[in-house]
């Protein structure tokens, strides 16, 4: 089963990419959603203002549920998916460098694949031979 996920969301682009993206855009409160390229599982929500592109880890608990990772001291909001996370902070004043105003979309549909249930140790699966090619 896969679910959608936000037209914000880019995957695994890297940092340089990012930041060249958003750069292209040139509009303060320009931001997207890439995969993290230091914590398995983790995404970054990137948000451009005057040139510079801030970066939040926004991390997936046990429940499903979504949440920006916070300083120390300062409480965390969770969110059901990534676009209540999205709709939250397009309002201002809350804890971004600059709220969320202009989505950067991605070019192409992509879907978050959902864990695969493990196979049954009955039913092995067979390999697929390796096809053979004649040189000439």
């Amino acid at each position: 089963m896969a679910a959608a996920v936000p037209v914000s969301y880019h995957g695994a682009i890297t940092k340089a990419e990012c930041e060249a993206v958003l750069g292209k855009k040139n509009k303060n409160g320009a931001y997207l959603i890439r995969e993290s390229e230091t914590i398995q599982g983790a995404m970054c929500l990137c948000v451009y203002k005057q040139k510079v592109v801030y970066t939040y880890r926004v991390l997936k608990t046990h429940s499903g549920h979504y949440t920006l990772m916070t300083a120390g001291g300062f409480e965390e909001t969770y969110f059901k998916n990534l676009e209540d996370l999205i709709r939250h902070y397009k309002k201002k004043n809350q804890g971004l460098a600059m709220h969320l105003r202009h989505s950067v979309k991605r070019k192409t549909a992509m879907l978050i694949k959902q864990p695969a249930e493990p196979q049954s140790m009955a039913e092995p699966q067979r390999m697929a031979e390796p096809q053979r090619t004649q040189d000439g």
